[in-house]
């Protein structure tokens, strides 16, 4: 797949491109809802024998257009959007730039530089995907605006008992740490990427229970505290292990508000520190609490263990 960056204006011309259908979208999280509006575009492609596009948009436009300026934590970031798309055998990913500018452009413009002088032949959306200046272009106006040069697919809502599969709905269960009904609307696990780095030292090695601490990137999506059940991939394997994302209260002062995650993986005893690994949160065993005593911490991490090894007996 091959990734185009655009900056408004761009200055791409039809003629540098194949003909393309193209799945317009955010596709924060590239859910099952996205997946059948990219698999549609990929399929119309190969039976007319062009090329399969996508065209998301970066960042949010929230960043752009809220007025509280404040950072997104990503389901899927760039990267991990691209990674995902990428595996639904797409040739083309056309990343724009969300600025002022591009948000201010009318329907007919965008269209005109986004989609025609792309060269695209058929567009696929969403049936709530809207475009141009205060979202005034919808897929029932696409036929007006594309003057009889591209036609146009809308795939209609995907729902989850009996609610859309939404980034919004998906964003809800993982803050409530409902990880298994977030797969479910995903098509797969959670998951985020990080690099391993040095813990404080106070818990881990010394418990029994060696952890590798997690410095998550900024532009994830973090689970609600607790104990989960996870996979954690090292040098291109998964491996499984628990979770624990908090505050770490029987070690910490209570004042201390540094959240970490740190994964026992199960059966591993190699140093991977500075090694960058992705998580994959799979089932949330337990709330976060404070122990009495260090003892009674480690019995409750032991059972801990055994219900993550128990999980994935009964999954795999």
């Amino acid at each position: 797949m091959e990734m185009i960056m655009l900056n408004h204006p761009h200055q791409l011309n039809r003629n540098e491109l194949p003909p393309l259908v193209m799945a317009l979208g955010f596709f924060d999280g590239v859910h099952k809802g996205h997946q059948r509006v990219i698999e549609t575009a990929v399929r119309k492609a190969g039976e007319w024998q062009f090329k399969s596009a996508v065209m998301t948009f970066d960042p949010h436009p929230s960043v752009v257009l809220g007025h509280k300026h404040r950072p997104i934590q990503y389901l899927t970031p760039l990267a991990e959007k691209q990674k995902v798309i990428q595996s639904l055998g797409v040739d083309y990913l056309f990343v724009v730039r969300f600025t002022s500018d591009f948000a201010a452009l009318e329907p007919q413009q965008f269209v005109d530089e986004y989609i025609i002088n792309l060269h695209v032949k058929h567009v696929v959306a969403g049936f709530d995907y809207t475009y141009g200046n205060l979202g005034k272009g919808t897929m029932e106006t696409m036929p007006f605006h594309a003057r009889g040069l591209f036609e146009s697919t809308t795939v209609d809502k995907l729902e989850y008992q009996d609610e859309k599969v939404s980034s919004t709905r998906i964003r809800r269960l993982i803050k409530e740490g409902k990880a298994e009904e977030a797969t479910c609307l995903l098509g797969r696990p959670y998951q985020a990427v990080g690099t391993v780095i040095h813990g404080d030292k106070r818990g881990g090695s010394k418990l029994g229970f060696p952890t590798a601490n997690i410095d998550v990137d900024d532009d994830y999506l973090i689970p609600k505290t607790g104990v989960y059940a996870v996979k954690i991939k090292v040098k291109g394997e998964w491996h499984p292990g628990v979770c624990n994302i908090g505050y770490r209260p029987t070690f910490k002062n209570p004042e201390e508000t540094c959240l970490s995650i740190e994964v026992h993986i199960l059966g591993f005893r190699h140093s991977i520190y500075g090694e960058e690994v992705a998580v994959q949160w799979h089932a949330y065993l337990r709330g976060e609490k404070k122990f009495d005593s260090v003892a009674s911490l480690i019995k409750q991490i032991e059972q801990d263990k055994q219900a993550a090894m128990q999980y994935f007996a009964v999954t795999s």
